[in-house]
């Protein structure tokens, strides 16, 4: 009888063993939870993604000296695709594959994300806070698809109403990049354009991953817009505008946040002047918020050595991912995770982050700004 009870115990134990692993979700143990993120940490986009990279760390690090999420690390597993599709694509696959993370995070870009995307949904893995604005992460919902920033299409309507209403500009061009970033920044401005009766004035591009401006240049000047928006990385886009003012060729010139705005004044230097650029976070100066407060404490104790943008919204990103988390509860699992951020509306640290089921996208907001002596100073009008 003693036997037949100790065979119990021993089947029940393993049947509950079972159970557990049954319930075992890819990325996620007892102590630890994988994140992965490819992006570009080298090459003319570097900027991007070694600072989203840092703040999104620097948060990360503060988490896991408290102790984790529900008692788990978060581990970060970066990549480098130098910011081209088919590297992206070959990280994005490693890490689902070989590195099996529970999540992807702080991408970098529109083509990247369209080349890792499909393998992603595929998957069944959760894409969360890439950056870019573009609308193909956002229109339709994509049940995998979790955005923070603001859409190409905010920020580009909000300079469009600006550049009409603040200076009375209506002859509006491009300079894109020549491929789906561009196209989605491009697609963004038309919109604007079109809701007012007007069309674009000229366009002009460029080769990703190139200073090859000369012909968008000639393009452009050619067709002699009162502003030009430009939706490039920081190299290309303060290199169009060095050469555009060295041609005598200044219209008003303004950048989406994609830019790399610490980035992009560093390498235009004094041409840089008089640049708009929409942001989608708030300063990262602006101490009075809670948040941007926080963020430069944790990039201090980093050892950073200066506040920007896009490190401010890779920190907001994982400030995002935590509250997910969070959310998710200690059974974590990709189902009860994405529920978590469908369900999630919460104000961290005086930003206001809110989702649907309809809605896969945070932040709808966009702050205005303008380099004044080699910085980016807050505007409300042009």
């Amino acid at each position: 009888m003693k036997q037949a009870s100790t065979r119990n115990i021993a089947s029940a134990v393993l049947l509950a063993a079972c159970a557990l692993v049954a319930r075992a979700e890819t990325g996620v143990s007892a102590t630890e939870i994988l994140v992965g993120m490819s992006n570009a940490q080298s090459g003319p986009a570097s900027g991007l993604g070694t600072k989203l990279k840092q703040g999104a760390s620097a948060y990360i690090n503060r988490v896991n000296d408290g102790g984790g999420v529900h008692g788990r690390k978060i581990k970060l597993v970066s990549y480098d695709d130098g910011y081209e599709p088919e590297r992206a694509a070959a990280m994005t696959n490693k890490l689902i594959n070989d590195d099996k993370v529970f999540t992807l995070f702080g991408y970098v870009g529109t083509p990247t994300s369209s080349a890792a995307l499909p393998l992603a949904s595929k998957a069944g893995v959760p894409y969360i806070a890439p950056f870019t604005g573009a609308e193909m992460l956002r229109n339709p919902v994509n049940k995998y698809v979790f955005n923070v920033r603001a859409s190409y299409f905010d920020e580009t309507e909000g300079m469009v109403e600006r550049l009409m209403k603040d200076l009375n500009v209506k002859k509006i061009g491009v300079f894109i990049q020549d491929d789906a970033y561009g196209n989605a920044g491009k697609a963004g401005v038309m919109r604007a354009l079109m809701k007012n009766n007007l069309t674009l004035a000229g366009e002009g591009k460029y080769k990703r991953n190139t200073v090859e401006v000369e012909a968008g240049l000639a393009a452009l000047k050619a067709a002699n817009p009162e502003a030009v928006v430009m939706v490039g990385t920081y190299k290309a886009c303060a290199a169009f505008v060095k050469q555009a003012k060295a041609a005598g060729f200044s219209p008003k010139f303004l950048n989406v946040s994609f830019v790399g705005t610490s980035e992009f004044i560093k390498e235009a230097g004094a041409e840089g002047e008089g640049v708009y650029i929409t942001q989608v976070v708030p300063s990262p100066d602006d101490a009075g918020v809670p948040l941007v407060k926080q963020y430069q404490a944790d990039m201090k104790a980093a050892g950073a050595s200066e506040y920007d943008y896009t490190s401010l919204e890779g920190y907001l990103d994982a400030v995002v991912l935590v509250e997910a988390l969070r959310k998710a509860g200690k059974d974590l699992n990709r189902p009860s995770f994405i529920t978590a951020f469908e369900g999630l509306q919460t104000d961290v640290g005086g930003v206001k982050v809110e989702y649907s089921n309809r809605s896969h996208q945070g932040l709808k907001g966009i702050f205005h700004t303008v380099v004044k002596s080699g910085k980016p100073v807050s505007v409300t009008r042009y």
